[in-house]
């Protein structure tokens, strides 16, 4: 652990789905030097997914029931007898840049921010690694937000860094596509800072589970929109 950290320990948790070919550049791209411990969960994997992640360092964990929202619960049900101090939400498809940890981690670090949010909105990124219908639901989503809540966000993206007291107080619920807008509105409600940074983005490798089909796109989009009005009161 650097001395940037004062101590305080950081562990990833990565839910996929099929992921055996990005999980290893995933993997070999988060330092060792800032995280203690990589949790990929494997959320109903039909490949392997599970063996790559353990070859290459992560502990690896299974979920059979199939939601993102599960698979994060499985993680953080993990680390509870040695939790760590902040937790990192990172996709598995090779999309995101994990050497941005760092960068995303230094508001709570600081004591600025209780979550940290990494805005592909505001970052670089590849032609096509964001589809027609996200960069609208992350527009429509944000907007709703702001409206109802007040908050300023540009993106609901899955990579995100949050204190890990402030996560087990949102005692988060959603099992599936509200999973990161609950988070969001959740915080913002009991009214923490957070931030939101810059982060590149990619096109992923495989296709996505959620934006590459028609119906995960529409079960999305429904999903996110009642989460606006189920948290409003």
């Amino acid at each position: 652990m650097n001395e940037q950290n004062s101590g305080r320990i950081i562990d990833v948790i990565i839910p996929a789905h099929n992921e055996e070919k990005s999980i290893p550049k995933v993997l070999g791209e988060i330092s060792k030097e800032l995280v203690r411990q990589v949790i990929v969960v494997c959320n109903c994997c039909t490949d392997n997914t599970f063996s790559e992640a353990e070859k290459h360092g992560a502990v690896a964990l299974e979920e059979n029931r199939k939601g993102y929202g599960w698979a994060c619960l499985k993680g953080m049900d993990y680390m509870k007898d040695a939790p760590p101090d902040i937790v990192v939400f990172l996709d598995g498809d090779y999309s995101d840049y994990p050497e941005e940890i760092e960068m995303l981690v230094e508001p709570i670090l600081k004591g600025e921010a209780k979550m940290v949010i990494g805005s592909r909105v505001l970052g670089e990124r590849e032609k096509g690694s964001l589809t027609p219908q996200q960069v609208f639901g992350n527009w429509l989503a944000t907007r709703l937000i702001r409206l109802f809540y007040g908050a300023r966000f540009t993106d609901l993206g899955p990579f995100r860094a949050i204190d890990y007291e402030a996560l087990k107080a949102l005692k988060m619920s959603d099992k599936t596509y509200g999973w990161t807008i609950e988070m969001q509105i959740k915080l913002v409600k009991k009214k923490w800072p957070f931030a939101e940074r810059a982060v590149r983005y990619r096109k992923r490798i495989g296709v996505s589970k959620v934006s590459g089909t028609v119906k995960g796109t529409v079960l999305a989009g429904i999903k996110i929109i009642f989460a606006v009005f189920k948290y409003r009161f």
